[in-house]
């Protein structure tokens, strides 16, 4: 099937256009050709939409402004947030443009928390697909369907099978709203083209009894898919995006905690791949803690550090600060002794019957805590905390208010400064509230959280608190990958990324400040971030464009604006 338009440009002159057969009405409903308003009198004749506007030829500066006196009508943020997307399907300039101008007030809406609220709405509130829907029922037709797109280039897919979405779990083609969601982040925050993007719903049933059991439910009404159907549907997946796309990024999102570290171990050395509840969970919590540790004085090597919950996440986060403490001169055995995780059995030891492969460098001796107290026959986390003493306590657990005052003053006693970290969302599922936090650490600790929360006042001064959101590092990660075009994304540059993130640390400068740079200043970290990004992929020889241009310049020139290009019948 032909594309219905294609997006060009002239990177020597600077110049952008996009060519397309589409008149009239057609070319209105396509939302990244939809110039509504600002159509120009030249276009309105040429394309058949003479007549079809109100006479007057607005700017995108009267358009945004249109939009957000009718984005302040609503009150409640599910309704704002079905607004901005039906934006989003009228007129994705417009969209990225008012977001862009309100990103800090905005993002909560279109992402995190709201998100979550959406995912679980999906079947009930539909109103227009976007993106493309591979159902297992449908996999002898995949090449059809990837030949259904609707863009033509693509640079960045993001893809998930909607089985643990967030904090609440399996939501079947619910999870279609996440990769929408993670690709208006890529754009608002890292300047990708959102031509050049695609999400994926793979859907491979649910095991959620509530969706089963919904007359609207819109999904392959079936249990989920395990074993080896799941595995050899992945990897028709992945071989029919590698045949239509070689050059293109797989982003994976949002898979439940097995299927997201094999997928993983399983292509990221055979393709540009990047799953980022595994490695960009662990890079941005990685980036809070070595502004932490820097604040406390306390070297990353001398941490010790406890993790409620040991799925992707969890795991994804010990993995990227072990690297960090190879680098620091701590071998692999020696860097996984810092680490205590704990999850729905209690502290993971090594003769668990429930341990995954992925979790056994963590797995403590079972003699070594053969005298430790048990609760309901496990050893639970104010056990461990009493234990151990950590400087460090992370929370990817989506077990609200588990750090409770009892454990948080537990560990306070110990530690001077201590990091505590509450990273579940959306936020009902926040292990704790940094108002909390700061009370029972007497307003000693250092905090970064998973959702948004306002400042905390203690003690006459107020504390800005640092969101550990994805969204500061995973759109910088994928602008310097495309930049060059890297083959693979290596660890390397999942660290030089963390680096980097780190060092924008505004508390390196104000004790007070937060561990974490705010989301106003996301398009200026991710530029960061991609220049960091594109030169270790070239130190480390994945890059295929060579050494004779600038990584600025290469990164320059695929940045994409909100602003409307020329429009060239064909």
């Amino acid at each position: 099937m032909k594309p219905l338009f294609s997006y060009k440009q002239d990177l020597e002159n600077n110049t952008a256009w996009i060519e397309t057969s589409l008149k009239g009405k057609l070319l209105q409903s396509l939302s990244f050709l939809n110039k509504g308003t600002s159509f120009s009198s030249q276009e309105r004749l040429e394309f058949g939409l003479i007549g079809k506007l109100p006479s007057a030829v607005e700017t995108i500066e009267q358009q945004v402004t249109r939009a957000y006196e009718q984005y302040r009508r609503y009150t409640v943020d599910l309704s704002r947030q079905i607004f901005l997307y039906s934006l989003h399907d009228r007129n994705e300039v417009v969209f990225y443009r008012l977001i862009s101008d309100h990103l800090a007030e905005m993002m909560p809406i279109i992402y995190t928390p709201t998100v979550g609220f959406a995912v679980q709405q999906y079947s009930r509130e539909f109103r227009r697909p976007r993106g493309l829907y591979i159902s297992y029922p449908d996999r002898d037709h995949m090449d059809s369907i990837i030949a259904n797109r609707t863009h033509d280039e693509i640079d960045l897919i993001v893809a998930t099978d909607g089985s643990g979405v967030l904090g609440i779990g399996d939501q079947g083609v619910g999870g279609m709203y996440i990769p929408l969601a993670k690709l208006m982040v890529y754009t608002i925050c890292g300047g990708i083209n959102p031509c050049k993007t695609l999400p994926v719903m793979l859907d491979v049933g649910t095991d959620n009894q509530l969706l089963l059991d919904d007359p609207l439910y819109l999904g392959w009404r079936h249990e989920r898919l395990r074993g080896a159907e799941y595995d050899d549907f992945i990897d028709q997946f992945v071989q029919t995006v590698k045949k239509h796309f070689p050059n293109v990024m797989l982003h994976w999102e949002d898979f439940g905690r097995d299927p997201a570290h094999q997928i993983l171990h399983r292509y990221k050395n055979d393709f540009c791949t990047f799953n980022d509840d595994v490695q960009g969970t662990g890079a941005v919590v990685l980036a809070a803690i070595l502004a932490g540790v820097q604040k406390t004085g306390r070297p990353l090597s001398e941490q010790r550090i406890v993790i409620h919950g040991a799925g992707a996440a969890g795991v994804g986060i010990a993995n990227e600060i072990i690297s960090a403490m190879q680098c620091a001169g701590l071998s692999e055995a020696e860097a996984a002794k810092k680490f205590w995780l704990l999850d729905s059995n209690g502290l993971i030891v090594n003769n668990s019957a429930t341990l995954k492969s992925f979790q056994k460098i963590y797995a403590r001796d079972a003699g070594e805590i053969a005298n430790w107290p048990l609760t309901n026959e496990k050893i639970d986390l104010e056990t461990v905390v009493a234990q151990v003493k950590p400087t460090i306590l992370i929370g990817s657990s989506a077990v609200p208010g588990a750090f409770t005052e009892k454990l948080v003053r537990e560990m306070a006693k110990h530690v001077d400064n201590p990091i505590i970290m509450p990273l579940s969302n959306p936020t009902q599922k926040s292990e704790a509230n940094p108002v909390d936090l700061y009370e029972w650490s007497e307003g000693r600790a250092l905090i970064a959280t998973g959702s948004p929360f306002d400042p905390v006042t203690y003690n006459g001064k107020i504390y800005p608190i640092a969101q550990c959101n994805n969204a500061l590092v995973f759109p910088g990660i994928g602008l310097g990958t495309l930049a060059v075009r890297a083959r693979l994304v290596t660890d390397n540059m999942i660290w030089a990324a963390c680096e980097a993130l780190s060092e924008l640390s505004p508390s390196l400068k104000d004790h007070n400040a937060p561990l974490l740079p705010p989301f106003v200043e996301a398009r200026k970290a991710s530029y960061i971030i991609a220049k960091r990004v594109a030169e270790q992929a070239r130190k480390d020889g994945v890059d295929r464009v060579g050494q004779g241009v600038d990584v600025t310049q290469l990164i320059d020139q695929i940045l994409w604006h909100p602003r409307y290009v020329p429009l060239k019948s064909v």
